[in-house]
């Protein structure tokens, strides 16, 4: 009878053991995936101002559209918490949209070297930006299934370890169907 008490106590810690370690791994890949996505979003907000600068150059018009580049840049540099930086991000993103209409006005500046240098190098790293968050938000998906799965949710509790947040860069006008006018 001890043997069968001893045994079904060991397989109990085995598995926990085993369990927790899951857990462990899968927040590392989180915090690796994050990684990815931070290296690329400082790449763009490394751009941001000289792309800034070049369309500055050529129009005077603009400058609230500049200065609110310029001031949202620098706050969303500095969040930290995972959905602030998302929304964030969001809002960069389309003050980025803003700025690429201003520079339609300019047929000059379209055809800088500069300008489209950096145009494109932006257009790179928001399809590493969505390469990365994919990963990221897989491995987030992941982990919040085994936070919510029983028996994992048992561990899960016992060691606090909760859901993690998606990462959701998406524009308002991304999420509209286009409308169609025959």
């Amino acid at each position: 009878m001890n043997i069968v008490v001893i045994s079904i106590v060991a397989l109990v810690i085995i598995w926990l053991v085993i369990t927790y370690n899951l857990f462990v791994r899968d927040r590392n890949l989180i915090s690796e995936a994050w990684s990815g996505i931070d290296v690329q979003l400082k790449r763009r907000h490394n751009l941001i101002p000289n792309l800034v600068e070049i369309v500055k150059s050529y129009s005077k018009y603009e400058r609230e559209l500049f200065n609110e580049i310029t001031e949202k840049r620098t706050k969303t540099v500095n969040i930290e918490n995972i959905k602030e930086k998302a929304t964030a991000e969001t809002d960069l993103s389309g003050m980025l949209k803003s700025l690429f209409a201003v520079v339609e006005n300019y047929p000059d500046l379209k055809a800088n070297v500069n300008y489209l240098d950096l145009q494109n190098q932006l257009t790179e790293i928001e399809d590493q930006i969505q390469y990365a968050r994919r990963y990221y938000n897989g491995t987030v998906r992941n982990y919040n299934i085994r936070v919510e799965s029983f028996p994992g949710n048992i561990v899960a509790g016992i060691f606090d370890f909760k859901q993690e947040d998606y990462f959701e860069i998406t524009l308002a006008t991304e999420r509209k169907t286009p409308e169609v006018d025959l």
